[in-house]
């Protein structure tokens, strides 16, 4: 099983090289993502999931008719893909905000009792029940689908962070609702995604202001500056949740 599937994403690489860029450049409502995430996790399980290495070489393999994404696409497969398991292996605080750097955690815990214009509950997070229509759809898309394009999951556990009351309590939920709904969960890119988003974990220093301390701060108008924000939240608003 695991050989097709392969296969089949050499395919339709192939069919849609003309427009194939790497998973953070496309939009999140595209359909030319990979979709490859869950699948290579768990590859050494008889269950017929992908080796990341053998993606990686049957995307080489398809050669210049794919364009220059593909040094791209192999970075976000392999390098980055290495960045986490080893983040993981080596750091016995990988889930929790003392595995940061120390910028990070000096900077979050001066910033800790600073006011929170919205604070909501772990409950109301899950229903995706908050002000924030994209946000809410994002919640609504990890939930019936099992995914969240890389980029809104940046902007998803940073909001997190700015609407409840500590960077340990933002922490906790962002990966018990990653770890619950993602099909991807409970894996290395996803504790160092929450990581990163809250803890500035592989990130740099940034100005400081209020309740993120000196970590990258991220916004709807940004969001809004990157894709068409109004389509992804009219094709996942919440449902009957």
């Amino acid at each position: 099983m695991g050989h097709s599937l392969v296969s089949q994403s050499q395919v339709s690489f192939k069919c849609h090289s003309y427009q194939f860029r790497p998973f953070l450049t496309l939009p999140p409502h595209s359909v030319h993502h990979s979709f490859l995430s869950s699948s290579t996790i768990f590859f050494s399980r008889p269950s017929g999931h992908l080796s990341a290495q053998r993606v990686a070489l049957q995307v080489q393999s398809s050669g210049k008719c794919a364009g220059p994404s593909v040094a791209t696409f192999i970075e976000e497969l392999v390098v980055r893909r290495e960045l986490t398991d080893n983040f993981c292996f080596y750091n016995e605080k990988y889930d929790s905000v003392e595995g940061t750097h120390d910028w990070a955690q000096k900077s979050l815990k001066a910033h800790a009792k600073d006011k929170r214009e919205y604070l909501y509950t772990r409950e109301q997070l899950e229903k995706a029940k908050t002000h924030d229509k994209l946000w809410n759809a994002s919640q609504y898309q990890m939930i019936t689908e099992g995914k969240m394009h890389g980029f809104l999951r940046m902007y998803w556990a940073k909001k997190i962070l700015r609407w409840t009351a500590s960077p340990e309590e933002a922490l906790s939920i962002a990966l018990y609702l990653n770890d619950r709904y993602s099909l991807d969960g409970q894996d290395p890119n996803g504790f160092v995604g929450c990581m990163w988003s809250i803890g500035g974990i592989h990130d740099r220093a940034w100005g400081e202001r209020k309740v993120f301390g000196k970590v990258r701060y991220m916004n709807y108008k940004g969001c809004q500056r990157k894709f068409d924000v109004a389509q992804f939240e009219k094709k996942y608003c919440p449902k009957n949740l």
